[in-house]
């Protein structure tokens, strides 16, 4: 795992000695740095963004740091096989979901507290069967179908979804959530 401290990018990119991602050209220098970091990584990566030492983020940043870094991301393809957003709070979040369901877009958040979270542009379904198997740590598509007794052909459409939307990996035969956070 390859983790990221998005208030370091921040300091050395922008230069500046506040810890507020505010401004487009802001985000926009950050992105880049967090881009240059990440084409280093190896295809099965998962990467943390460490927003821990972030204040707060504006729509602007939220739009460069985390729409357009998503969007690169799947126009490359396979690297990193999964991104995850750690240290969000909610001076971070209302601008995040905007920014993601204007894109149609959704990622992982793991909360300051521990928490985690499915956030974006996700169906209920995909919201439930993500939370689901983020409870359990992992599980078999036969496991999950008969514990809330539905086809697992059914079943196996919306995990490969989430799955092929990075939002969930394969491990061996079971789905598996991305980047836990020690």
């Amino acid at each position: 795992m390859t983790r990221i401290d998005v208030g370091s990018v921040l300091r050395v990119s922008a230069n500046l000695p506040y810890a507020n991602l505010l401004t487009r050209s802001t985000g926009a220098a950050v992105r880049r740095c967090i881009e240059a970091e990440i084409a280093s990584v190896g295809a099965e990566d998962v990467v943390t963004l460490d927003f821990t030492h972030i204040g707060m983020m504006d729509y602007s940043c939220a739009d460069e740091v985390v729409a357009k870094l998503l969007l690169d991301l799947a126009r490359r393809g396979a690297r990193p096989s999964s991104l995850v957003f750690h240290g969000i709070t909610d001076a971070h979040l209302e601008a995040i979901e905007d920014v993601l369901l204007h894109h149609g877009l959704a990622l992982v958040v793991h909360f300051a507290d521990g928490a985690a979270r499915l956030v974006g542009a996700v169906s209920d379904d995909e919201r439930v069967i993500w939370q689901l198997v983020h409870t359990r740590g992992s599980t078999h598509v036969d496991d999950l179908a008969r514990e809330i007794e539905r086809e697992a052909s059914e079943l196996t459409l919306v995990l490969e979804a989430l799955l092929n939307r990075r939002l969930l990996r394969r491990d061996g035969p079971t789905f598996a959530p991305i980047g836990a956070v020690s």
